[in-house]
């Protein structure tokens, strides 16, 4: 399901009850006011990711875009705090959502934040694989990574991913419609092709992003034992961290919509609505969480918590700093071997 299929709006629970209860009043299907404990809970929740989201992401896209110095990890950092960014930025509408019980912007506002939110989804994942395999490439190859790896190059890369994003995230947006009730409900009307979008979903937001970053994580540790480079993975702290948070985040509403598949033609139930609250809940705060990542994994975190601006700089420059340290001293290890072979 697109990342608002039960991204805090109930659009997913709305979808069962329009298609179930369509001649109900437009009170029992919306109290007029948000009153219930996961309601009000909900919409703290979001205000806080707004909030901390902007400011967090806004914070690194003026670092990584306009302080530091142009690297590849910056190109990557950069793109990945846009994407949490522009998420961030759709919220106040689904907090109006949440709080009115009706959507007042029009079907096109109605598609376009499916769209974005699901954006937010596959380009951040894209860009976690692209610095797996980019981490794994500087270990494994290290001679021609150095030679190789331009700003210009991770730029098209991050541009690809975008674009690649930006196509599966056309069908949310295809299927998203309102109701002309009295009441307005922006929700997901798949037309029969519920099973397709969850699919494609799964498997290219979820299922190959994972195998590939295992399998990067498998020969990058492999390669590091074997140069008895252990005292060396500190660098990629930030990226481990990164990453396992994405998948914390977006393994449970991965379940819940794979779930919720079987759910069409069964009656309302309270329990799976509070699960696709709380999966959605979960994934959305991945995208305020990530700034918050490279301040805490800067060295000096006890000694400086009031630069928090400083942190994120210092912790992406290290990163990038420490890509060329471990390239460097796999390349020296390399010519030893080959040259005492």
């Amino acid at each position: 399901m697109d990342v608002t299929d039960s991204t805090f709006d109930y659009d997913d629970v709305l979808e069962e009850i329009v298609s179930h209860t369509k001649n109900k009043s437009h009170v029992d299907l919306h109290p007029q006011h948000c009153r219930e404990a996961a309601c009000v809970i909900t919409v703290i929740f979001n205000v806080i990711i707004f909030l901390l989201g902007i400011t967090g992401n806004g914070a690194v896209i003026w670092i990584t875009g306009f302080k530091m110095k142009k690297s590849v990890n910056t190109t990557w950092y950069l793109s990945l705090a846009l994407s949490d960014f522009i998420f961030c930025a759709t919220l106040p509408f689904t907090i109006d959502n949440i709080v009115k019980k009706s959507w007042i912007f029009g079907l096109f506002m109605c598609k376009f934040t499916a769209f974005v939110m699901t954006l937010n989804m596959y380009s951040s994942i894209f860009i976690l694989v692209i610095i797996s395999v980019d981490r794994c490439i500087t270990v494994k190859f290290p001679v021609w990574a150095q030679n190789q790896r331009t700003v210009q190059k991770a730029s098209l890369v991050v541009v690809l991913a975008w674009f690649m994003s930006s196509l599966l995230s056309i069908p949310p947006a295809k299927f998203r419609d309102i109701t002309n009730a009295t009441t307005v409900i922006c929700y997901n009307n798949f037309e029969g092709h519920h099973k397709t979008v969850v699919f494609i979903r799964f498997t290219f937001g979820f299922l190959i992003p994972f195998l590939t970053i295992f399998t990067c994580y498998s020969i990058l540790i492999g390669k590091l034992r074997a140069n008895q480079m252990s005292k060396s993975t500190k660098p990629y702290k930030i990226m481990t961290l990164l990453i396992v948070t994405f998948f914390i985040c977006w393994l449970p509403f991965q379940i819940v919509s794979v779930l919720e598949v079987d759910r069409h033609g069964h009656e309302y139930d309270h329990v799976f609505h509070t699960a696709l609250q709380v999966s959605a809940t979960l994934a959305c705060a991945n995208s305020f969480l990530n700034p918050f990542l490279y301040a805490f994994m800067a060295k000096d975190l006890k000694k400086k918590c009031y630069s928090f601006l400083s942190k994120i700089e210092s912790a992406i420059d290290e990163e990038t700093r420490s890509a060329f340290r471990a390239t460097s001293i796999t390349n020296t290890m390399d010519n030893r071997l080959s040259t005492s072979v």
